[in-house]
């Protein structure tokens, strides 16, 4: 039998863009290597079709993204997570990024405009990460505590499916002997689960630690318990 001890905190945390509001930053678009791989909700990324990764938009939100320098503008549908680069706010697929005329810059200023809430669910099942599965007679012991943390920690993922998370928490535990940390996010009523290593006392120690296992979580970063 496995035994797994977590930690949760909890932040019921507002959507950053929703009905009536709009947000503003750069953004991106898929490049051509990730034709095929799954995305967060599960849906493969096809380049034709016009999709996007938000950080923390439900899945089947619709977004009309607008590229303030030409105002061509496209609706496009959330799948993914991300991007996890500071200032992009969106990461489009190649059809979208298209439809903007952006494709030669990279990157673009872009406003985003929700036309259609979504719910969180999607169509396919989400998909496990590196190649993580649960066997049917798995089972676990928890001796979970909530408490509030201090410090930096590294984020490694979100996720919906707390089936997935329970594996990969108790690899990372295996792995990098580390304390692991699970932030509940209600986000429009839907409950997502972020997978944190941590705490790390200052920033040197945070950023040696995320520098290793960005190598194979290429989406993990930062974050600081304090904001938030």
């Amino acid at each position: 039998m496995n035994k797994l001890h977590i930690v949760i905190f909890c932040l019921i945390a507002p959507v950053v863009i929703s009905m009536g509001q709009s947000q503003t930053g750069k953004a991106s678009f898929y490049a051509d290597k990730f034709e095929g791989h799954p995305t967060a909700s599960g849906e493969k990324y096809k380049h034709n079709k016009l999709t996007a990764a938000h950080k923390t938009l439900p899945f089947g939100t619709v977004v009309r993204v607008t590229n303030l320098a030409n105002s061509n503008t496209v609706d496009v549908v959330i799948n993914d997570r991300g991007p996890y680069v500071d200032g992009r706010i969106i990461d489009l697929s190649k059809s979208a990024a298209e439809k903007l005329a952006f494709i030669n810059l990279g990157v673009a200023d872009v406003k985003l405009e929700v036309v259609n809430a979504g719910d969180g669910k999607s169509k396919s099942q989400p998909v496990t990460i590196d190649n993580v599965s649960v066997d049917e007679d798995e089972y676990y012991d928890f001796e979970i505590s909530s408490f509030k943390p201090k410090g930096l920690g590294v984020q490694i993922g979100t996720y919906q499916e707390l089936v997935n998370l329970l594996r990969l928490s108790e690899n990372l535990k295996g792995s990098y002997k580390k304390r692991v940390t699970i932030q509940v996010k209600i986000l429009n009523g839907v409950k997502f689960y972020s997978l944190i290593i941590g705490p790390f006392p200052n920033r040197q120690k945070a950023e040696s630690f995320h520098n290793d296992v960005k190598k194979k979580y290429s989406g993990s970063f930062i974050v600081d318990f304090s904001k938030p």
